[in-house]
């Protein structure tokens, strides 16, 4: 049975007849396997030389005199041994796909060459090969997974909260805007007493006013150019002073129908006090070129009375 030796690296035990770790692939080196330095006897005069041609050593006084007396030769140092190939021990596996080298089985490398004898086994320590590559695109295409699902959830969020977040925008706009008058170029009536047409519901004028026979009744105003309305303010009775205030009906309801350009309708029930002075009631609707106003509900209304309207006034913003 060969030796057995240990890795210098991982510790696995090793065949003394392998150059590199079957387990993590180290070079293990040749120090440890070159023969020791040989013993060689030593060299004497006496064991070179016949004994017929040694010379004779000189006296002391000639040992001292000009003449250079013979030197013995110098210790021979042995020449340093040449790696040779390893003969290979009967093994009985799978060959190297690199140099051939048969190899036993349960080896991850060659104990020749260090080449990997698996598919996707890598030396220790080493930052490539196909296992690393794989990790690295599995990232990539993870990064790029998750930017798609962000702007996915995006596109998502824009589609259900744009509504919303439009709704915020204008009702922000519409507090820091300062309201401005706009007036309607047409009014028109379901019906009017005589006297008292639609138009003197936004004359600007508080002694006259928009007289409806009856509950159920309708005025409407329209605009020739869109725009955002903000407000407006209803003044109710046939004037501000009280006699001429109670001396007809006065709306106590009314449903506002706004009318937006595309066709679109928006109804908003007012309530009204039963009081003279503007009554102010906010909307915040966009792109407004009708708003009619239907009487639901009025106070004083008797036989030979009629439901006085005083005046309408619209503010958009600008």
């Amino acid at each position: 049975m060969a030796d057995v030796r240990q890795c210098s690296q991982c510790g696995a035990p090793v065949p003394d007849g392998d150059d590199f770790c079957g387990n993590c692939g180290t070079y293990l080196g040749w120090a440890d396997r070159l023969p020791t330095e040989p013993v060689l006897p030593e060299v004497t005069l006496d064991s070179v030389m016949p004994d017929s041609v040694v010379p004779t050593l000189p006296t002391p006084a000639a040992v001292i005199s000009d003449q250079p007396g013979p030197v013995p030769p110098a210790r021979p140092v042995p020449r340093r041994p040449l790696r040779t190939a390893v003969v290979a021990d009967t093994v009985n596996g799978p060959p190297c796909p690199s140099c051939g080298t048969p190899n036993p089985p349960g080896r991850r490398f060659c104990r020749r060459c260090a080449a990997p004898l698996h598919a996707g086994v890598r030396k220790h320590g080493s930052r490539s090969g196909r296992r690393w590559g794989w990790h690295g695109d599995r990232s990539r295409w993870l990064r790029r997974l998750v930017a798609l699902l962000a702007v996915a959830a995006l596109a998502l969020a824009v589609v259900l909260f744009q509504p919303t977040a439009m709704r915020l925008l204008d009702d922000l706009r519409d507090r820091l805007a300062t309201p401005a008058p706009v007036a309607p170029n047409v009014a028109t009536a379901t019906a009017e007493v005589a006297g008292r047409p639609a138009s003197a519901a936004v004359d600007g004028l508080s002694n006259r006013y928009w007289g409806a026979p009856a509950v159920g009744d309708a005025v409407e105003f329209t605009f020739t150019t869109p725009f955002r309305l903000l407000s407006f303010v209803v003044h109710t009775g046939a004037g501000v002073e009280p006699a001429v205030f109670t001396g007809q009906a006065r709306a106590t309801a009314l449903d506002v129908v706004v009318t937006a350009s595309d066709g679109t309708h928006r109804t908003i029930p007012v309530v009204l006090g039963d009081r003279s002075g503007p009554q102010r009631t906010d909307t915040g609707v966009s792109d407004v070129v009708r708003v009619r106003l239907v009487v639901r509900g009025a106070a004083g209304l008797e036989p030979g009375r009629h439901v006085a309207l005083g005046e309408v006034e619209f503010f958009r913003r600008p």
